[in-house]
């Protein structure tokens, strides 16, 4: 345990750290420094992570020191979202080169991670309002980065407009609160006699303000557009906005859960994450660009994290909002070596051996049922164990049942083995974690969690069915209105990015 001393110092220095991170990041706007100067300054901004990492793991405990609230969760999104940051900038360092706004790249997005961070560190809410419109802004400047791109331009002016909203719900639905309890500490708005104060129609209220300003953001239907036209941006960028921005949602909701547990809101999120699983999930199997596809599984999984939001499971979505950032952001840096390739991959033409596939289906229905049996009452543990089961079927088939006689069907075992225990690892670390620190919300009636999981199989079988049926009228009616959803609008397409035309003859100009 650590001594009253060290609570202060680690804080102390984390902060001193960010300070000198963010002069870091200014330093290379002045046009006398040199390029070279980019790696002193991506070494400098990897000292927060390495504190907070320390922080994280030395403390178990909550302190509120000033305007912030330091506990497990706030240094483990600190954390998430620096380590994130600091490995875009790393890769930067050679991917943007030659770019004019080279030094204006690594400047905001030093910004733009340090106040996200601050974010989830704060406890005086217009403290919280304050960075979290600067995180918006950060993006809004990075996605208009290129800013003689006329398209990249657009881009921004409709992304910057959808976060002024979102921001501005928030601004009310916070003043709201704080009006009503009489506080704008987070840590004493959300207790019992605090909440008490609010009657029933002010709370549905409020939360209802707080699902607008989450889901869009979270590129949630109706407003999953921006997001969509945001891969105009950098790719870098896009892998960044995984680091708390468009997962911020389900960490929001996560700080309310004491105000947004127990409220019909909850319905309302449910429905709209829902709609928008399904959309993100038809985005991403339409489209043929790699970057529209990462933004459709997006759109899906960010509605999956909200679902989890909106079934009280808010440590669960933490879990998905971390891990699938991780993950996302690396497919994102990835984008570049996506190149398919024009000859195809034959699997073998042995007939699948119908017991391995029953097999594997036995297992996943057995493996569900167990899961869904330790809290049967829960109405997201049967989301849980249906997404459990099914993957464990499907991955059993694809690694164990496909494999290439005996060698392959152990290698493929072993590996479906080595995933599990992996799984129950990194899921345990988290639990014991975050534990006493994100509270349990309350969830809906079970007939909500039956309906939302009849709506996911309806869809999975619709999606079967149109796959199976691809030539039929209504096949092709919605795969058509699926591409045209996710094609960008007139306004943000070339034949021939204007920008570098010009540039071109300012250059011959010259000469």
């Amino acid at each position: 345990m650590l001594n009253s001393m060290d609570f202060v110092s680690l804080p102390a220095t984390f902060f001193l750290l960010l300070v000198v991170s963010v002069l870091s990041a200014l330093l290379l706007l002045y046009p006398r420094v040199p390029l070279n100067f980019v790696r002193i300054h991506v070494g400098i901004i990897s000292l927060p992570p390495l504190v907070a990492l320390l922080a994280l793991v030395t403390n178990n405990g909550s302190v509120i020191i000033g305007p912030w609230r330091l506990d497990p969760l706030s240094w483990l999104l600190a954390l998430f979202v620096l380590t994130i940051g600091l490995i875009v900038q790393r890769y930067s360092i050679r991917y943007l080169l030659g770019d004019r706004s080279y030094r204006k790249y690594f400047a905001l997005l030093t910004l733009t991670t340090t106040a996200d961070s601050a974010v989830w560190l704060c406890n005086d809410l217009r403290l919280l309002l304050v960075c979290w419109g600067t995180t918006l802004l950060g993006l809004t400047l990075l996605i208009r980065l290129n800013k003689e791109w006329r398209v990249a331009r657009n881009a921004a002016v409709f992304s910057g407009r959808l976060f002024a909203i979102s921001w501005l719900i928030l601004v009310l639905a916070v003043m709201w609160v704080a009006q009503t309890t009489g506080h704008w500490q987070l840590s004493l708005v959300l207790t019992q006699n605090s909440l008490s104060q609010l009657s029933s129609w002010e709370k549905t209220c409020i939360n209802l303000l707080l699902v607008v300003a989450v889901v869009i953001p979270s590129a949630q239907w109706p407003f999953q557009r921006w997001l969509l036209d945001s891969v105009v941006a950098p790719t870098p960028v896009s892998a960044v906005m995984h680091a708390g921005l468009v997962n911020a949602g389900g960490i929001i909701l996560t700080r309310f859960a004491p105000l947004f547990s127990g409220d019909a809101a909850q319905i309302v999120l449910l429905i709209l994450s829902s709609i928008s699983v399904l959309i993100g999930t038809g985005i991403m199997l339409v489209h043929v660009d790699y970057k529209r596809q990462l933004v459709g599984s997006t759109i899906a999984q960010m509605g999956f994290m909200l679902i989890q939001c909106a079934l009280g499971a808010y440590l669960a979505a933490i879990i998905h909002a971390v891990l699938h950032g991780l993950f996302k952001s690396t497919l994102f840096l990835q984008a570049g070596s996506a190149i398919h390739h024009s000859e195809t991959i034959s699997r073998s033409t042995r007939p699948l051996s119908f017991l391995w596939t029953i097999t594997g289906g036995v297992l996943g229905l057995l493996v569900g049922i167990g899961y869904w049996l330790t809290s049967p009452q829960e109405a997201y543990q049967l989301i849980s164990a249906l997404t459990l089961g099914w993957s464990l079927s499907l991955a059993w088939t694809q690694l164990v049942a496909f494999g290439y006689g005996r060698i392959g069907r152990i290698a493929g075992f072993s590996l479906l083995a080595g995933a599990a225990i992996m799984y129950t690892l990194i899921h345990n670390a988290f639990y014991s974690l975050l534990e006493s620190t994100v509270q349990k919300g309350l969830q809906p009636p079970g007939l909500v969690g039956i309906l939302f999981l009849c709506i996911l199989l309806a869809g999975s079988a619709a999606g079967g069915w149109l796959a199976r049926n691809r030539s039929s009228t209504i096949s092709a009616v919605i795969y058509l209105w699926l591409v045209r959803l996710g094609e960008p609008h007139d306004n943000l397409v070339e034949s021939h990015p204007e920008y570098l035309s010009q540039s071109l003859s300012q250059g011959g100009n010259l000469r």
